[in-house]
C-alpha cells in the first residue's frame, strides 16, 4: 500500500511540474517602455524614449530659474501610441501639456511654455500604447 501511494504522489508531482512548465507566463516579451534622462536636473534637461506597445511615465524634477521654458519633442519612428509632456512650475501650476500622436503628423512639438513661477519644476513624460522611439528636451526660457 505504501508503494502505491508513493507512485501516485510521484505521478501527480510530475504532472504538476509538466503542466506548470507549459502554462507559466513571462513578461519578457510583453509591452514595455523606457524613458531616459540624459542631462539635468539643473540647466538643460533631455532624454530619449522607446516602446514596443507599452505604457509608462517618468517624473523629472528640474530647477528652472526663469519663468518660462523652451521645449522640444520628436518622435523619430512610431506606428502607434502617444507621447505626452506635462510641465508644472514651482507652485504646481501646469504651464505646458502637449501630446504627439503616433503615426500622424506633426511628429514633433516645440515652443515656449506659459509663464510660471521659477524654482523647482516638475516634468512628466508619459507614453501610452507607444510603439517607436524619440527624444525630448527642455531649457530655461527667455
Amino acid at each position: 500500500m505504501k508503494t502505491s501511494n508513493f507512485k501516485l504522489l510521484t505521478v501527480l508531482t510530475a504532472m504538476i511540474l509538466f503542466i506548470g512548465t507549459f502554462t507559466s507566463c513571462s513578461d519578457d516579451d510583453g509591452p514595455t517602455v523606457k524613458i531616459t534622462v540624459n542631462e539635468g536636473p539643473s540647466g538643460d534637461i533631455g532624454g530619449d524614449f522607446t516602446g514596443n506597445g507599452g505604457n509608462g511615465s517618468r517624473i523629472i524634477n528640474w530647477k528652472n530659474n526663469l519663468a518660462t521654458a523652451d521645449y522640444n519633442a520628436d518622435i523619430t519612428a512610431t506606428a502607434s501610441g502617444t507621447f505626452q509632456m506635462v510641465v508644472a512650475d514651482a507652485n504646481g501650476t501646469v504651464v505646458l501639456d502637449r501630446r504627439i500622436n503616433g503615426a500622424t503628423e506633426p511628429d514633433s512639438i516645440d515652443g515656449v511654455t506659459n509663464a510660471g513661477v521659477p524654482g523647482n519644476w516638475t516634468v512628466t513624460i508619459t507614453l501610452t500604447s507607444f510603439n517607436g522611439d524619440g527624444s525630448y528636451s527642455l531649457s530655461a526660457g527667455n
